[in-house]
């Protein structure tokens, strides 16, 4: 195995045996990003003296790449945003603190849907991101460029962001694993913040083992953030070890089966999965999620209204994007906004500010919360009975570049991802096969808040009794 196909597990037992360096670990991935990644387009820069200089300060260190939200000391922020070029951090997100104290190393940044928004990574102003196993096809987004390394072997790991499923579809469809913490497990200090109460930073890794080991790095109280719990952060690695599926009960909700739109290619996967976790021991239960029809209306109310709010403080003054056609204060903000923002963000900034504004708050916004502690309920509920649910991921394999021009259309990639976003759950995009076409497919399993533990260890026993399909590449 070459070094940069190494997780992060292998990477860590091999620094501990003195079998290579830190700094052989980072150029062996800088050589395989220069050597493939001018086809898959995952990076938007890689700071090779800077992981080379921390490679040789901590010698059993371990690089990993970082989606485009996330702040990082002398490193650029651009959100895939033309209204961000040219911004460079004076800081570092408590995520990547926590990941330098434990021995990571910050090095590329990868590409991204602009401020997190979208199913693709093609609303990213700086760039087109390809989907590893097929050149033709998207990575997923928004995390598309986190997806892609990973999957494409450009990276020992990565940093995603999960608002509605960004972290799991396109782990999905570039065949690697990722987790989206319960709300509040990981502080959002120095994440670019697309919807408060949604963002959550997480895992994307060559197996859930990884997952285990980089969730802990990350996760744990942040004075900065009031939304992570004081209580200490388990130890996931160690506790998974030895999962096993027998006597889990699997809830399978009845609402995202009978759904129009599921890829029949997707649809054979995960009921072969279903079989596999049945022989190895699982109970296999039917559920309800009965307000799942409601969650994306829910969402695309909720998010956007966050967005708007949150995108305000980019207004042409302070950093980023300044419109040299402004004469005055109000045409500064408006033509700052309008050349920098791309064609997504500005729509949902619209939509957030229709349903917030004055006359329309009470039938949107405040309805939708609402409506919002009806699905949190629904999971509630259904955990009574069971262990995890498990569910489809995305309704779909990669689909072509280009290939969705209808937002509505797009939005629909998340169909299975957004409820459990909206309950503040845990839960997880795992590889489980291909289509016969050869596209990566992941199943998810999803778990209470703050019951990662769990998860993992379901997630665990499910790749290893199912073994780890890889189907050929492109690059």
């Amino acid at each position: 195995m070459e070094l940069h196909e190494l997780g992060i597990k292998a990477a860590q037992e091999g620094l501990a045996k003195g079998e290579f360096s830190s700094e052989d670990i980072v150029r062996a991935v800088i050589d395989r990003v220069h050597a493939a990644d001018g086809k898959v387009g995952a990076y938007l820069t890689f700071d090779e003296d800077g992981a080379l200089a921390l490679a040789k300060a901590n010698p059993r260190s371990v690089p990993i790449a970082i989606k485009d939200l996330i702040n990082v000391a002398g490193q650029p922020c651009t959100c895939g945003s033309k209204i961000l070029k040219g911004y460079v951090s004076p800081y570092d997100a408590t995520v990547v603190k926590n990941l330098k104290a434990n021995g990571f190393i910050p090095a590329g940044r990868v590409n991204m849907d602009e401020f997190a928004m979208g199913s693709s990574t093609e609303n990213s102003a700086l760039g087109v991101t390809r989907n590893p196993y097929d050149l033709s096809r998207v990575p997923g987004g928004s995390s598309g460029g986190s997806a892609a390394a990973v999957g494409g072997d450009l990276c020992i790991a990565a940093l995603g962001t999960d608002t509605g499923g960004s972290i799991r579809q396109p782990a999905s469809f570039c065949n690697c694993v990722g987790v989206k913490p319960s709300y509040g497990r990981v502080s959002r200090f120095g994440v670019t913040a697309f919807a408060s109460s949604l963002d959550q930073v997480g895992p994307m890794t060559k197996s859930v083992e990884d997952a285990a080991i980089l969730l802990k790095a990350l996760a744990g109280h942040d004075e900065m953030d009031g939304t992570t719990p004081k209580d200490p952060v388990p130890d996931y690695p160690a506790m998974i070890a030895g999962s096993s599926l027998k006597g889990v009960k699997l809830g399978l909700p009845k609402e995202y089966f009978n759904v129009g739109g599921l890829d029949p290619e997707v649809k054979r996967v995960t009921e072969e999965a279903i079989r596999r976790c049945e022989e190895q021991g699982a109970e296999i239960v039917e559920v309800s999620l009965p307000h799942t029809e409601y969650a994306m209306a829910v969402y695309y109310i909720i998010a956007p209204a966050e967005a708007s709010a949150n995108l305000a403080r980019f207004d042409g003054v302070r950093y980023g994007h300044r419109s040299a056609k402004a004469v005055d204060v109000m045409s500064l903000y408006m033509k700052s906004r309008a050349e920098g923002f791309g064609p997504e963000v500005k729509r949902r900034i619209i939509m957030g500010t229709y349903v917030l504004s004055s006359g329309y708050y009470d039938a949107y916004y405040g309805r939708a919360q609402k409506v919002r502690t009806l699905v949190k309920r629904d999971f509630d509920e259904a955990f009574k009975k069971v262990d995890a649910l498990l569910t489809p991921c995305a309704p779909t394999p990669a689909f072509k570049l280009g290939e969705l021009q209808d937002p509505l259309t797009m939005y629909l990639n998340d169909l299975f991802t957004i409820p459990s976003a909206l309950a503040g759950v845990c839960a997880a995009s795992v590889p489980s096969g291909a289509t016969a076409a050869g596209l990566p497919v992941g199943v998810q399993f999803i778990c209470g808040g703050f019951e990662e533990t769990k998860l993992l260890g379901i997630c665990r026993a499910f790749e290893e009794a199912t073994g780890r399909v890889t189907p050929p590449r492109a690059v």
